[in-house]
């Protein structure tokens, strides 16, 4: 497809979804929430056809030598539909936040100023292979009464495809305006382009992915941009601190899913502990298949890879750990601020006044003490779902649930006031 063709297709599919934007924020929540329940019976009824097209992802993925991690986070099976089927009624289930008020107030001339809560309009979403991000965001997008157009990666075509036409099918039937849900069957990188330059169509883009995807879409869109999820996380062990706790939270953060965002990709140590508890947590990480990259005193344990100055701002994605041993508080501190991306970070210890210091210093949008950084997550925060993890500072920052999809507008009542 030459340029032309596709800018005119994509275009005609913004513009679709676009028109049915007032109606989208009119609908009652009731209507919403049918909507949601039929996609999510939809999802279990039509689970057979969707397995098979996922199955021909997962083919061409090990065919193009996706790594294993990356494999993982493509694949679905029963038990991942039936969790996005639950996610899907989750949000049926929570407070619309359309209307929602925010503010109130009677000025002295007699003006009474509301602030509520309304949607975005039409949202772009553009990621990678992951197929349930192509339930989150529709569902998020129609409870929030947002229109939505999807890109995914090649990775998931044939499963984001056909999950897209079976939730679009199903809401359409239940009282969603038609062509409210849109997918970019185009994975070519101009379709991205394409819509990042959709300005006036487009009310904001969010990009899901890796640093390359998320920086292409932030250098080059003229939509708005809500910056998420590269996720260059620490965990720092802290001196005083329960290390056989350290050990589990380090474990579930690095090993339980590692190619996700809020996975941990650096562990920094207290030198205090280099010698009573460093060697155990390196073993410990090599049992679980981890290869652990480290600092100058960390290589000096058998096994360790030495790492390299970029190491400590990679995210891997992988069965990777890069560990460095630091001097305190403030220099684990220091190191974050220098490689983190803003997303989650962890200390353990047991002196309450670090935690507190750690909280208020650490520049990110989820801040942990004594827990494993994988809770950053829509459903482990209680929003049913999430569109992404923001990891900037205006509009929404950390796990993005129906809020985060809506603006503020104010509404002035008055009794003939002039100024």
């Amino acid at each position: 497809m030459d340029k032309e063709q596709l800018f005119t297709e994509i275009s005609s599919k913004a513009q679709a979804a676009k028109a049915t934007a007032m109606e989208m924020a009119n609908l009652s929540t009731q209507v919403k929430n049918r909507a949601l329940l039929a996609m999510a019976d939809a999802l279990i009824t039509k689970a057979p056809i969707i397995l098979e097209a996922n199955e021909t992802d997962m083919e061409n993925g090990r065919h193009r030598g996706l790594s294993t991690p990356l494999l993982d986070r493509l694949l679905l099976t029963t038990d991942r539909l039936e969790g996005m089927a639950n996610g899907l009624r989750q949000i049926a289930a929570l407070p619309d936040p359309v209307g929602k008020g925010v503010s109130s107030v009677r000025r002295p001339n007699g003006l009474d100023i509301r602030c509520v809560r309304v949607p975005l309009g039409l949202v772009g979403i553009i990621y990678e292979a992951r197929p349930n991000v192509t339930a989150d965001a529709i569902g998020l997008c129609i409870k929030s009464g947002n229109a939505v157009i999807l890109r995914g990666g090649s990775e998931a075509i044939n499963s984001n495809q056909l999950i897209s036409l079976v939730l679009a099918e199903a809401a359409y039937a239940a009282g969603i305006p038609h062509g409210a849900i849109q997918f970019v069957e185009e994975t070519d990188r101009q379709g991205v382009d394409v819509l990042l330059h959709l300005h006036g169509v487009l009310d904001v883009v969010i990009p899901r992915g890796g640093a390359g995807l998320i920086q292409h879409v932030v250098n080059n869109s003229t939509v708005p941009v809500i910056e998420t999820g590269v996720g260059v996380c620490h965990i720092y062990v802290d001196d005083p601190c329960d290390t056989a706790m350290a050990t589990k939270v380090i474990l579930n953060a690095k090993t339980s899913r590692p190619a996700v965002c809020n996975a941990i990709e650096t562990v920094l140590v207290h030198k205090n502990l280099k010698d009573s508890y460093l060697p155990e947590l390196v073993k410990t990480l090599q049992q679980e298949k981890v290869e652990v990259r480290g600092c100058e005193e960390t290589a000096k344990l058998p096994g360790v890879v030495p790492a390299t100055s970029e190491d400590w701002s990679t995210e891997y994605g992988n069965l990777i750990l890069s560990v460095k041993v630091v001097e305190d508080m403030e220099a684990a501190i220091q190191h974050i601020g220098e490689f983190g991306t803003h997303h989650s970070e962890a200390i353990i210890t047991k002196d309450y006044d670090h935690a507190l210091r750690f909280q208020r210093c650490v520049d990110a949008a989820a801040v942990y003490v004594n827990a494993s950084t994988r809770f950053t997550d829509g459903e482990e925060f209680g929003f049913g779902a999430e569109i992404g993890i923001s990891t900037q500072k205006l509009h929404a920052r950390g796990p993005m649930g129906l809020e985060a999809l809506t603006t503020n507008k104010y509404l002035i009542y008055g009794e003939g006031q002039i100024r």
